[in-house]
């Protein structure tokens, strides 16, 4: 089976998404790059996560053309792709319909950083693109627009899409998006929440680049 260990990769990931609530259902996606031969594999359209195996994944270029596997790749595949083709880095591509990041992208133009862990491993404030429809190339168009240099982007009205190197490091950006999104509308019910300063921003995210975890790990 064509790259099936990147195929279990993403399985497992899909799984902890589901599992940590970052989506529901069979909604979100997720895919990852094989950086030798540039091939991705992504979640199927439609199908339950805990119910997935290595077959159900499909590897697509990225083009989005299926290279291999006999299931309909997400519906949102243009959405990764975009990421892939334009900016190299990108090995991995997280696609959540997390509630409280969603809720913030329905009422504000982006999601502030209250929280350090966000300042560190995202590095900026979330920007929202504005509404499109879902399933489309505009959306991957607007989506890819939006985030700019960033590692992520609120869809208004849909979900939040995350990048990283790696699918550790992108679902965790996903996981700490939702965290301070939750934090922030916490602190909101109480009084005006205190954002963090743009300096105290960079520093965290350059300590957490230079010294956070073991070795090149992080997490």
């Amino acid at each position: 089976m064509l790259l099936e260990e990147l195929r279990s990769e993403v399985i497992d990931y899909a799984r902890q998404m589901a599992h940590s609530r970052l989506t529901s259902g069979t909604w979100g996606n997720v895919s990852a790059r094989d950086r030798e031969t540039g091939l991705i594999a992504i979640t199927p359209s439609g199908m339950d996560y805990d119910s997935l195996t290595p077959a159900d994944i499909v590897i697509i270029d990225e083009h989005g053309k299926i290279v291999d596997g006999h299931r309909r790749p997400s519906v949102e595949t243009e959405l990764h792709t975009i990421f892939m083709r334009n900016r190299l880095e990108v090995g991995s591509v997280v696609h959540t319909h997390s509630p409280f990041a969603t809720a913030l992208g329905i009422a504000r133009d982006e999601i502030p950083i209250a929280l350090a862990e966000l300042a560190a491993v995202v590095g900026s404030a979330i920007p929202v693109a504005p509404y499109v429809t879902l399933a489309t190339a505009a959306l991957a168009e607007t989506a890819y627009r939006v985030m700019g240099d960033g590692r992520a982007v609120v869809l208004r009205n849909h979900g939040v899409v995350a990048i990283g190197e790696t699918l550790k490091d992108t679902l965790a950006a996903a996981a700490v998006i939702e965290e301070n999104a939750l934090v922030y509308w916490l602190a909101y019910q109480i009084g005006e929440p205190s954002i963090l300063p743009r300096e105290e921003v960079q520093k965290l995210r350059c300590l957490y680049l230079s010294r956070y975890g073991q070795g090149n790990s992080k997490g």
